[in-house]
């Protein structure tokens, strides 16, 4: 079965940067990392997990929700089956559990990360 593990997240002050990674692993010869769009998706407390960023399979094109972009960038490293997150320039209401996913969630959901953007 596909895994995804989330990790780099943290406490960090308003306009600092974190870079978050997401490794997965579980993949058929049928199926591969590099054959799928992949997503960060976060959820905030009391909030519905939304998404947040995603980048195609074969183009490489991004795509960012109107809150982070220009500030993240997302990345994908396919011979290490590991999704990049970076962040820059963060405000207190980037602070969630960051999740990376297939698309419309298509993958199990791992545990994420937290990100803390606070003073």
């Amino acid at each position: 079965q596909v895994q995804v593990v989330e990790s780099g997240g943290g406490l960090v002050q308003p306009g600092g940067s974190l870079r978050l990674s997401c490794v997965a692993s579980g993949f058929t010869s049928g199926r591969t990392f590099s054959s799928l769009p992949m997503n960060w998706y976060r959820q905030a407390p009391g909030k519905e997990r939304e998404w947040v960023a995603g980048i195609y399979s074969l183009s490489g094109r991004t795509k960012y929700d109107d809150s982070v972009e220009g500030r993240f960038v997302v990345s994908r490293d396919d011979s290490k089956n590991t999704l990049y997150l970076q962040m820059n320039d963060l405000k207190p209401d980037d602070t969630a559990v960051y999740y990376c996913n297939g698309p419309s969630g298509r993958l199990p959901w791992g545990q994420g990360t937290q990100v803390t953007v606070s003073s």
